[in-house]
């Protein structure tokens, strides 16, 4: 087996067992992320609906000369933004299988900053 495709299978499987255990609420969402190599997206999703309220991807960001903030943590704060929009303060946060270090924490870091209650 090659070791992309173990990985990501072992990243399935991480993700389906907090899955069993994060649900999203009208009253508090579901923040789930999801992260490629080159971008990360973020989702606020209500589960009891089936419905996503609120989604960004840092594809549509530029990225950010020497000092500045980094490309995941601008990317958490525009997603707070725009769910401070949609009258959105509290959320579970789902990290889809991911470790939380790096891009994952610099996601939620952002989130936090924006707003976000986690």
């Amino acid at each position: 087996m090659k070791t992309a495709n173990k990985k990501n299978e072992s990243r399935i499987r991480r993700h389906k067992r907090i899955r069993a255990k994060v649900q999203g609420t009208a009253e508090r969402p579901r923040l789930s992320i999801y992260k490629s190599n080159r971008y990360i997206s973020g989702q606020i999703i209500d589960d009891e609906k089936g419905l996503t309220l609120v989604s960004f991807s840092s594809k549509t960001l530029k990225k950010g000369g020497k000092g500045e903030a980094s490309v995941p943590a601008q990317a958490g704060k525009e997603l707070a933004r725009l769910a401070k929009e949609k009258k959105v303060k509290r959320v579970v946060f789902d990290r889809g299988g991911f470790i939380y270090t790096g891009v994952v924490k610099a996601f939620a870091d952002g989130a936090r900053e924006g707003g976000l209650e986690f």
